[in-house]
């Protein structure tokens, strides 16, 4: 980290010789400059392996080079020659370590031996693989299952994920809170009431037929920049994208294609967002109610003209439900609400409805800066009703598409992973196993966060991520960390969870898998669904980062021996042996989707699981696809509108991060280097609180529970963002988050908005401002 950090606009591209430095400059970090590139030739390939990064959509033809700036750093990162020893613990206490940031504790490298926390030495030893699984084991008989967290990131593969579900409803629970629940629960929640399917219904094929995109609270350039080279080509086909999002995002406004010889040497641009409208944090329903007004007002006057309709009325006769509801709805909604609520004018909504009405084939995409919030719910059910007015659900070129984050998040739903009985097929479990799954609802992540802080959960074992870091709450969470009987971390590199102990505390390390994992019947492949329903195999091709990692799978199924009594029916050792059987036994439970596993995973492009809504079957109470009306058209906490000392507050990813992970500090995009430290805020609000650019603020959580949160050491930078609204990175500011602050139905955390008051620490000096 630079002593000496530096904020200056950055003017280029998305893309471009940016990237390229970029990708170099970290596989020379990690110690892969020769090497990693060889990889990444078979990175998101039909006879590589799957990207460990996002989870955007894998092209039956790809590009050469088929990865992003972002995916060729997870591989670096993963592929890193650093290593985290037996004698790096022996030399670094965790009291020593808790003072490194998360960069440098992922930097130090990958976790090469099963380790146990040492209370006397304050380290963590060496213990054999046995020794773990057996202790564990005999920790997990002791305790009753409801009082068990069994959390799972979005890294595992299908295979590993189908054998974590099974095992904790063989050990009795269905705590299974994964990294959905802090992210796109929203959607599993939202989309099954509107169009009866929990996932999107658009694929790659939709983006060359489509004629106008709505894109929504999603930084592509960050986050899923492979998403690039679809929207770029849709761009240079004349096809308008109209975005809505609070922050000017530069991906969002022009790119360079790395992998396009005359684009780079001629600096060639390509605009991506025809239309880009900086809505208020929180606006999203009111600029969506706007737009269907538009519409729906329009429509009206062109019938009683006997004029050519608006709408698509004989769609919303054959195939919706619920739509005069909402259609008084919108036409009740005042002007000066809408414009209020969402920050944007009338003629600003007008402008994008007139495009839409035009369009034929629409995608409306989104991610979390719709589902983190109150009414994130909500605000993914009013994109589908914008959508349904003009049937663009269930046709090619059209279609509602959530971009999901970690690369197989999507997938562990599918197959098991959820918190909810209802969504996994328990009765067919009962008859596959031969035993009497629990059928009682388990734990979210947030309710999993409450039940810690209450100290109703003894045990919390983690499958992947940094749980600590990416949950609210953080303060309370770290200290009622330490009353757990057992935490257990399965890690590929060290991070911060592995620092907060129960009174037993391992760190289980596995393999990658970008490395070859090589079982009894030779090496073995996994498979990974991405964000367009699509399932790939992926074939690690790397040599593990030590000869003492087991795979995941391995992991799993010793866990489940050590833990419950000997099935015939579940043969842990045949799986591990050979992934193959895991495939057969989840086409096995889910036949509809996973027809064919084994034969069809490395079909180019994937294979698509039946998804009914893109074939307008609408597998919903009503039978059809329904509109929705929105209770309000705020979507977050109330706010007092006359305290103009509150703001709304969103979190952020840098470029140079993926979800937890950070890779460096240099957010290339904001033009922020040396630092995570700041407060992206208009310049009127600095103005009108009396700050100066530069100046250190605390922010404190502006909501009266009797629990004070802050965090301070943010700089003051001034940037394009709507007045009232200010944005800083994820996670550093996740311990404003109360727990109780989540949306409606899903209890995502609400991440997007939060309320803050500033606070003025230490003015800035002259040079801090330049």
């Amino acid at each position: 980290m630079s002593d000496e950090p530096k904020i200056k606009p950055y003017t280029g591209p998305a893309g471009g010789w940016g990237s390229v430095r970029s990708v170099e400059s970290i596989l020379a970090q990690e110690g892969r400059l020769v090497s990693g590139n060889a990889v990444l030739l078979k990175q998101n390939k039909p006879d590589g392996y799957a990207c460990v990064s996002c989870a955007w959509a894998k092209p039956a033809d790809p590009h050469p080079f088929e990865y992003c700036e972002n995916g060729a750093k997870a591989t670096a990162w993963e592929l890193t020659t650093k290593r985290v020893t037996p004698e790096f613990f022996a030399q670094h206490t965790l009291s020593e370590l808790r003072t490194w940031s998360d960069h440098d504790l992922e930097e130090a490298g990958r976790l090469t031996h099963p380790v146990r926390w040492d209370a006397a030495s304050d380290t963590y030893v060496p213990v054999s693989w046995e020794a773990a699984f057996r202790e564990i084991g005999q920790e997990l008989k002791g305790l009753d299952p409801r009082q068990v967290v069994l959390y799972c990131s979005g890294r595992a593969s299908l295979e590993t994920s189908y054998m974590w579900a099974l095992f904790a409803r063989l050990y009795g629970t269905n705590n299974l809170p994964d990294s959905s629940n802090m992210c796109h629960e929203s959607t599993s929640v939202a989309l099954p009431e509107s169009i009866g399917v929990p996932v999107g219904t658009v694929i790659l094929d939709d983006f060359e037929q489509t004629d106008c995109i709505l894109f929504f609270g999603q930084n592509v350039g960050t986050n899923s920049p492979r998403m690039l080279h679809p929207l770029q080509e849709a761009s240079k086909r004349g096809v308008p994208i109209i975005t809505f999002n609070p922050l000017k995002e530069r991906g969002l406004e022009r790119f360079t294609n790395p992998q396009a010889p005359l684009e780079m040497l001629t600096g060639s641009e390509t605009r991506i967002s025809s239309q880009y409208h900086q809505l208020k944090i929180g606006g999203d329903i009111a600029a969506l109610m706007g737009m269907a007004k538009i519409l729906i007002e329009s429509d009206d006057k062109a019938r009683a003209e006997g004029s050519k309709p608006v709408l698509d009325h004989a769609f919303i006769a054959e195939h919706t439900h619920g739509f005069e509801e909402f259609a008084q709805a919108a036409r009740q909604a005042s002007w000066p609400e809408l414009e209020r609520r969402s920050g944007l004018s009338k003629e600003q909504l007008q402008t994008a409805a007139n495009v839409y009405a035009k369009a034929n084939a629409v995608i409306g995409i989104y991610g979390m800066g719709l589902t983190q919030h109150k009414a994130g719910v909500e605000n993914v059910q009013m994109l589908v009703n914008l959508l349904l007015l003009r049937g663009n659900i269930g046709k090619p070129g059209a279609g509602i598409c959530p971009v999901r984050g970690h690369s197989n998040v999507q997938g562990q739903r599918t197959v098991g992973i959820a918190e909810k009985p209802e969504l996994v097929p328990l009765d067919k479990l009962k008859e596959q196993y031969g035993f009497e799954p629990p059928r009682w609802k388990g734990m979210t992540t947030v309710e999993a966060c409450e039940g810690i802080i209450k100290g109703e959960v003894k045990a919390f074992v983690a499958l992947g991520g940094n749980f600590v870091r990416a949950a609210p709450e953080t303060t309370a969470l770290e200290r009622a960390w330490t009353r757990l009987r057992l935490s257990v971390q399965i890690s590929t590199k060290l991070n911060r969870n592995h620092l907060i102990l129960g009174e037993i505390s391992y760190i289980l390390p596995c393999l990658g898998r970008i490395e070859i994992d090589e079982q009894a019947t030779g090496p073995q492949a996994v498979a990974v669904e991405d964000s367009t329903a699509c399932i790939h195999g992926s074939k690690g091709i790397a040599k593990p980062a030590s000869p003492d990692l087991l795979s995941e799978p391995r992991i799993v199924a010793e866990i489940a021996k050590a833990t419950l009594l000997s099935n015939s029916k579940v043969p842990w050792d045949e799986w591990v042996a050979d992934y193959s059987r895991v495939r057969n036994a989840i086409e096995e439970t889910y036949p509809e989707d996973f027809r064919g596993f084994n034969e069809r995973m490395w079909q180019p492009g994937g294979f698509h699981r039946p998804i009914a809504a893109r074939e307008r079957r609408w597998k919903t109470k009503t039978g059809k696809a329904n509109f929705i009306v929105p209770k309000s058209l705020e979507t977050d906490l109330g706010i007092a509108e006359q305290d103009s000392d509150v703001l709304k507050l969103m979190t952020v990813r840098s470029n140079d991060q993926f979800n937890t992970t950070v890779y460096g500090y240099y957010d290339r995009f904001r033009g922020v280097r040396g630092t995570r430290m700041v407060l992206f805020m208009n310049r009127n609000d600095i103005i009108r609180l009396q700050l100066g650019e530069g100046d250190i603020v605390t922010l404190t959580t502006a909501v009266d529970d009797g629990i004070v949160r802050q965090v301070s050491g943010l700089r003051v930078t001034p940037y394009e963002i709507p007045e009232g609204c200010c944005a800083a990175y994820y996670p550093e500011c996740n311990p404003l988050i109360p727990v109780w602050h989540h949306a409606d139905k899903s209890k995502v955390p609400a991440a997007k908005s939060i309320p803050i008051r500033i606070a003025l620490q230490q003015k800035s000096l002259p040079e801090a401002a330049e």
